[in-house]
């Protein structure tokens, strides 16, 4: 990996492979989860020769787990095909990354890049239950966007997503206080958890 790769390849989005290919969130969940427990990860690259990427945790102090104790992860809420969730987002790579993982999660999945092609969609796809869509997009904004839909359709929910703060978003005026929202870069397991609660109508 060359100098400047290395110096990014933890940055939410960035990639170096082609449209719908990568997301380029892979590294950026490692850092976060990494320093998140306090720990570091560091990139050894050179050019030729290959990379490691070693991770560095600090060691629990305690009593050890049982031997016969297995930890179990808690299981990523799924949806049912017939639940149709509409993807709106203008950046392609994030895009790609949210279809894939709700499509993974079960969801009957439909995606657009821009409010018109979403419109235009929801016209000819009436059973969409949740619209999901970027809050800052070129022309037509998600929030104007989920404004015109839910009058058009008033049984649809929406959650928005957004790379800023809930703050820069709500304290500016682009949403109203106690929207759904969820904010780039996110995990898999909090794409999950997050669509069940709007469709669920849980706060």
């Amino acid at each position: 990996m060359p100098a400047e790769v290395i110096e990014k390849a933890f940055d939410p989005f960035f990639t170096t492979k082609e449209v719908g290919q990568g997301t380029g969130l892979g590294l950026s969940q490692v850092y976060g989860f990494v320093k998140q427990s306090g720990g570091h990860v560091k990139i050894y690259s050179e050019l030729g020769s290959g990379t490691t990427i070693k991770v560095y945790l600090p060691r629990l102090q305690g009593a050890g787990t049982d031997a016969g104790t297995s930890v179990v992860s808690n299981p990523l809420p799924r949806g049912e095909s017939q639940e149709v969730v509409l993807v709106v987002e203008d950046e392609p790579a994030v895009r790609q990354f949210s279809v894939d993982a709700l499509t993974a999660l079960g969801y009957h999945v439909l995606e657009a890049d821009s409010a018109a092609a979403a419109l235009q969609i929801l016209e000819t796809e009436p059973g969409v239950s949740l619209l999901f869509t970027d809050v800052v997009m070129p022309v037509t904004n998600g929030r104007k966007l989920a404004d015109e839909a839910c009058r058009r359709w008033p049984h649809l929910k929406v959650l928005f997503t957004t790379g800023y703060s809930r703050n820069a978003v709500v304290h500016n005026g682009v949403l109203d206080p106690g929207v759904h929202l969820i904010v780039k870069p996110f995990t898999v397991q909090e794409l999950a958890t997050r669509v069940r609660d709007v469709l669920e109508g849980r706060s």
